[in-house]
């Protein structure tokens, strides 16, 4: 299957569509929080948000773009502090950059159970991806240039989290995944997203370059249209 560069408002299925495509969506927009443009990436753990993040700002510093990932796991208070991190994202960092000041966050710190170093998240960003869960939430539409929604299935998931953190915390990751599910359709997070993406694509695709999206969900009116 051949990629695709235009973006349309209507589902689709296993297709390919680059990144690049996607950031010239966001730059044909003006930005909404102060001078810098906001990628949410959002979906169920062990889904595959970290990496999807990591590949769009990749590409987008290969066009020059001042670019900066934040990791919702490292505002969480915990396992059970994921409403409290995306308050901090909101207040501390979001709301700062829409007043035209730096945002700053301390890193939560997963082995001393503390918040530790702070960060400075710089006004001048070109672009700022949030990855995580809670990272697209309602309460961050204002500022939001494009929402990100990842998913794979449970079983795939689960097994990423115990490869990642060992079996002793299986019930933690079990009693994660109950409360996301809560918390994404109290959000309506997937229903709100711009692209819903495959995280455990069998399609051929470059990964550096491209993403699998199950659905796309645009304004004709960008210049990426």
């Amino acid at each position: 299957m051949e990629s695709t560069d235009r973006l349309t408002s209507e589902p689709v299925a296993n297709t390919p569509l680059t990144f690049d495509s996607l950031l010239d969506h966001v730059q044909a927009a003006p930005a909404r929080l102060g001078r810098t443009r906001l990628i949410s990436v959002d979906g169920p753990a062990g889904s595959g948000k970290s990496t999807l993040a990591g590949r769009i700002a990749a590409r987008a510093e290969a066009r020059d773009l001042h670019t900066l990932v934040v990791h919702m796991d490292d505002l969480y208070d915990g396992w059970d502090g994921a409403v409290r991190g995306f308050g901090l994202l909101r207040d501390h960092v979001l709301k700062r950059l829409a007043d035209g000041r730096e945002g700053r966050y301390r890193r939560y710190d997963w082995n001393l159970g503390a918040y530790a170093e702070l960060h400075i998240v710089p006004a001048t960003l070109d672009l700022l991806i949030v990855e995580g869960v809670t990272a697209a939430d309602r309460d961050a539409d204002p500022w939001q240039s494009l929402r990100v929604w990842i998913e794979t299935s449970n079983e795939v998931r689960l097994d990423r989290g115990i490869a990642r953190d060992g079996e002793a915390l299986r019930d933690r990751w079990l009693d994660w995944m109950r409360w996301e599910r809560d918390h994404f359709a109290a959000e309506n997070t997937r229903a709100r997203a711009n692209v819903v993406v495959d995280g455990s694509p069998e399609t051929p695709h470059d990964p550096e370059l491209e993403l699998i999206a199950k659905v796309i969900n645009l304004p004709h009116d960008s210049a990426a249209s």
